[in-house]
């Protein structure tokens, strides 16, 4: 058998090196190139090099929201699950998804949408900051757009990039044209594990920068 690295954090080492290689040209830095290169290392797909699109600023109210102990609010459990639960300790957030809650699919029921929507309404009436992370529910995006146009959302940013064939894109160009702070991925790509490839990437530099 021929030798092979196993040590984790070699692993990860090499990767990103590689992936610093592959990289196209670039004048992006910071927090913004980390969240870009997490997700090709996450996929393996450095189309998202070209797919990711940040409005200006937006890592800098997500890195501030997180090291303020924030709530993630996530549109599926799956993402719930793969956010990374030492480091949220660390920096005291709380991470929910309401999308299973009996409550949430009674409220669904009674008013004819869906459950990513009847979950987004719940979390709307939690307190304090407050970030939405969508991978998977395009109707979820748009119910936090049409709550945050009459007011009944306060959010510091959102993490729009739901995956699929129906609404996915078309909602996502939808938050872009709002004042919403956020990212997206353009077109049908997306999924659960990008987005929590951009929130743990936001927290490993949130940690960084409270532990220096």
């Amino acid at each position: 058998m021929s030798s092979y690295i196993h040590n984790p954090h070699d692993i990860e080492t090499k990767s990103f090196e590689i992936i610093q290689s592959m990289l196209k040209p670039t004048d992006v830095t910071g927090l913004r190139l980390q969240i870009i290169k997490r997700v090709i290392h996450t996929t393996a797909d450095f189309e998202f090099q070209d797919l990711l699109c940040f409005k200006e600023g937006v890592e800098n109210k997500l890195l501030e929201a997180v090291k303020a102990g924030c709530t993630l609010i996530s549109d599926t459990n799956m993402i719930k699950s793969g956010i990374n639960k030492k480091l949220a300790e660390k920096l005291g957030i709380k991470i929910c998804c309401f999308v299973s809650d009996e409550d949430v699919a009674q409220c669904a029921k009674k008013q004819n949408m869906t459950r990513s929507m009847a979950a987004v309404n719940k979390a709307a009436q939690l307190p304090g900051k407050k970030i939405f992370v969508v991978g998977n529910a395009p109707t979820a995006l748009y119910r936090m757009i049409e709550l945050q146009e009459t007011g009944g959302l306060e959010v510091e940013a959102i993490v729009g990039v739901p995956v699929g064939f129906v609404g996915a894109a078309e909602s996502k160009e939808t938050l872009w044209k709002t004042d919403i702070p956020s990212i997206m991925t353009r077109g049908r790509k997306g999924g659960s594990t990008i987005a929590v490839a951009i929130i743990n990437a936001v927290m490993k530099e949130a940690v960084k920068q409270i532990g220096s």
